[in-house]
């Protein structure tokens, strides 16, 4: 039988078969493993703040640049996906980001700890492009579940890594070919090569859209036209671009930095080992093996009935149930009050990753690529400030989850009433919605 050229109105998870499931697969493989080269340094860092004696302060500011750099490289890969298209826009980010992933073990200070981890964060611009490209494979009744399932089983590496990195450090000191102190170095070798590896894999088994790719069938010079000057500040215009930016920095921005400071936490707090502390920050990313995923659902089943009021609705919803977990996890003063409070929020907060990516596809169907990246570049725009927090000397990480509750329901509620089916950013958005109600 013959492929279908077409974008799929089912998501077939167990099937291979076709160019828009391989993509699904290879896509949300390949940013799995992003995490692994973004967040790989996280649970080791009470080794590295160790050897290479960081304050407190010093161990914020490396939690802010380790998101900074990602603001500006999410905008720029949304225009590349519009323009260059999803295939070689990953393949070229993952060969670049290898490097100062594989890198960063030869830093001896914290002045070049904190220049390598600033660089990796172009890493986290590969979200950008995993939502994009499953945009361009599903149709618009299921496009909201299909980004919620690649986001989250993708995100679903941050919380591997916080598991296995400290396991293959203790593996190298355990062949006995580094010691203790100095296994994080040789270990983040290992993420370095497996990003090389996705970037071969990307490049020959994917295609920009079911059709093909955009040299092949000519789109470059269309796709260029509808990434016109002037279409970024026209997004900027639009009121529901910011409320997706500012939700997603509620959400999104917040699941990074708990991916950053969790391990830590968790030893400072409560007197774990490095390898428990990391298996307790595992939990939390672990929930996105069904958490965004679920929230997409959701999203596109309520969209169904009552449009983009209703996933908006939805939205602020979750974020406000957010906070309200945060603050609780903020007041544990037991171990087993911090997991089962981090379980809670971690719920809300990742079906709202999944809720505000099935609403990003329809505000402009033009334009995906860079809607994508301004939303996606507001999540760490929300870590970057929240990491802040985490630097302050007078503020201790409990109160600093305390701040962070209060601001993540404000914003739920801002969402909450932001009325999101008001004036099509273009007709290709109304189109979108009128086919995913049908």
């Amino acid at each position: 039988m013959k492929e279908t050229l077409k974008p799929l109105t089912t998501l077939r998870i167990f099937s291979i078969k076709g160019i828009q499931m391989r993509t699904f697969h290879i896509t949300w493989i390949t940013f799995f493993f992003c995490f692994f080269g973004w967040f790989g340094v996280a649970p080791l860092m009470p080794l590295i703040r160790e050897q290479l004696n960081l304050s407190k302060s010093e161990i914020g500011n490396i939690i802010i640049a380790s998101v900074s750099a990602t603001i500006v490289a999410r905008l720029i890969i949304g225009k590349l996906c519009d323009t260059l298209g999803p295939r070689l826009s990953y393949t070229i980010l993952l060969a670049v980001g290898s490097l100062p992933v594989m890198l960063i073990g030869l830093s001896n200070s914290y002045e070049s700890f904190l220049l390598f981890r600033f660089f990796i964060g172009i890493i986290g611009a590969s979200f950008v492009i995993t939502q994009f490209h499953t945009s361009m494979m599903f149709a618009p009744n299921v496009v909201g579940t299909a980004n919620a399932v690649t986001g989250g089983w993708g995100n679903l590496g941050g919380g591997v890594t916080n598991l296995v990195m400290p396991l293959i450090a203790a593996g190298f000191v355990g062949m006995g070919l580094v010691s203790q102190s100095n296994s994080w170095r040789i270990a983040m070798v290992v993420p370095g090569v497996i990003l090389l590896i996705m970037a071969f894999i990307y490049y020959k088994y994917t295609k920009d859209t079911p059709e093909g790719n955009y040299r092949e069938l000519a789109l470059e010079k269309s796709k260029k036209k509808a990434a016109e000057k002037g279409t970024f500040i026209k997004a900027l215009k639009d009121y529901r671009v910011w409320a997706l930016t500012f939700a997603y920095a509620a959400c999104f921005g917040i699941e990074i930095t708990v991916d950053n400071v969790a391990a830590t936490f968790f030893t400072d707090q409560f007197g774990t080992s490095m390898i428990m502390a990391g298996a307790m920050a595992s939990i939390f990313g672990g929930m996105n093996i069904f958490a965004r995923a679920l929230g997409g659902i959701v999203s596109d089943k309520i969209g169904k009935s009552y449009g983009l009021k209703g996933k908006g609705i939805l939205l602020g919803g979750l974020l406000m149930l957010e906070g309200i977990g945060i603050g609780l996890f903020a007041q544990s003063n037991t171990l087993a009050m911090a997991i089962v409070t981090m379980l809670l929020f971690a719920l809300f907060l990742k079906m709202a990753n999944g809720c505000t990516y099935g609403i990003v596809p329809f505000i402009n169907k033009d334009s995906i690529g860079t809607i994508s990246g301004i939303v996606g570049a507001g999540g760490n725009i929300g870590a970057m400030l929240v990491g802040f927090l985490f630097k302050s000397e007078n503020l201790t990480y409990a109160d600093a989850f305390q701040y962070i509750g209060i601001g993540v329901t404000i914003i739920g509620a801002i969402v909450l009433i932001t009325k999101f089916q008001l004036k099509p950013f273009s007709k290709s958005a109304s189109v979108s919605l009128e086919l995913q109600n049908k």
